[in-house]
């Protein structure tokens, strides 16, 4: 098959359309339309639907699409690790962790890693959703709970639990609960239990939820759930791991935890040479030695 004809074949299904094909390929209209023909001829397949607001993959098209598609991220791999110098650290490291962790724990640290490599470009992809890593979706990703995927590199970072914290303004205004009974006559922020969450997180709140609380405020992130308690809106269900940054956070309850989430670093395996993946573990790992360090000091 025609390599030349697949790369524009797989331009035109991701754009939809010849004419936006073209433009990013920079070829015009016509020549890329004559590949499409050529390639359809040579499958003797159509691969598109064709109607006037533009393209639609047929049937086998998406078979075709499904295999380009990885064909292009294998292609990016291959690339990624031949652009690693062995002694510069540089290029687009693609991060993948959750909404929570990445705007409350990591990003506010990335200085640190930018002050070292300043030419390395950092893409931070924070969503709940498990991207997934040997299909190139990111380089690297932050994960609480053992990646399950093959050909994978993992490293355990630490273990997180989730508390009550709220602010001495709200406490000194509301009181501060001494029993589990007392959070009825208090707002509960916590996510909502429908919203992607650790398993450990969501049986702590529903645990909660059968002590009649009658006023809550649910979200559908930590970043959420923190703003919220910070704003003296009540007692918040929060990761532990925030709380060094947030130091007049008051723990409420201390004898209410979450079981044990242990949180992994992980990266295909084909990238266990690149320098930028081992300058952001190493630079995570330094992080999280001074994370418990100022935790068994505090």
């Amino acid at each position: 098959m025609d390599w030349d004809k697949l790369r524009i074949f797989h331009a035109v299904a991701d754009a939809g359309s010849l004419t936006h094909a073209g433009e990013r390929l920079n070829l015009s209209q016509s020549a890329v339309s004559r590949q499409i023909r050529g390639l359809e001829e040579q499958l003797n397949t159509n691969l598109f639907h064709r109607h006037a607001r533009g393209l639609i993959l047929t049937e086998q098209g998406e078979l075709l699409f499904d295999a380009t598609s990885a064909m292009s991220k294998r292609v990016e791999a291959a690339g990624a690790r031949i652009r690693d110098s062995e002694e510069e650290v540089f290029g687009e490291l693609r991060v993948t962790t959750t909404t929570g962790f990445g705007t409350l724990w990591l990003a506010p640290r990335l200085s640190k890693l930018y002050e070292k490599y300043p030419e390395l470009k950092v893409d931070l992809m924070l969503e709940e959703r498990v991207l997934d890593l040997p299909m190139r979706e990111a380089d690297v990703a932050i994960r609480f709970k053992e990646p399950s995927q093959a050909d994978l590199v993992r490293k355990r970072l630490m273990t997180v639990q989730m508390g009550l914290y709220s602010t001495p303004g709200y406490l000194k205004a509301a009181g501060t609960p001494e029993r589990l009974e007392d959070l009825s006559a208090h707002r509960l922020i916590c996510q909502n239990t429908n919203s992607d969450q650790v398993g450990a997180g969501l049986n702590l709140i529903q645990q909660l939820m059968l002590y009649d609380i009658k006023s809550l405020l649910t979200v559908n992130n930590y970043f959420g759930v923190l703003q919220g308690v910070l704003n003296d809106l009540g007692i918040g269900v929060l990761p532990d791991y925030l709380i060094q940054d947030f130091p007049d956070m008051v723990r409420v309850l201390p004898q209410i935890t979450s079981a044990d989430v242990p949180v992994f670093l992980a990266y295909p395996e084909e990238l266990r040479q690149s320098q930028r993946v081992a300058a952001f573990k190493d630079f995570v790992q330094d992080e999280i030695i001074a994370y418990r360090k100022l935790a068994r000091d505090s």
